[in-house]
């Protein structure tokens, strides 16, 4: 199974969860967020810097730099 970064999954795309990389309180951030493992989320939009995904029934706009932490 290959892994990739959710910043560079396609738009529309549904993508599973695998794992969240960084520190413990960037992991902790996130799980608060709803991006655990095996959650599925998918990028509703992406600007380059910046992307709006979904998760759950939610909408959360995150940077580039935590979207390198969630891998899929």
């Amino acid at each position: 199974m290959l892994m990739m970064p959710l910043s560079m999954a396609d738009q529309g795309s549904k993508n599973t969860i695998i794992k969240i990389n960084g520190r413990d309180s960037v992991r902790n951030h996130l799980s608060e967020l709803g991006f655990v493992p095996g959650e599925e989320v998918m990028v509703v939009s992406d600007n380059g810097s910046n992307l709006i995904v979904q998760i759950k029934s939610s909408r959360v706009a995150i940077d580039a730099g935590m979207a390198n932490r969630i891998m899929v």
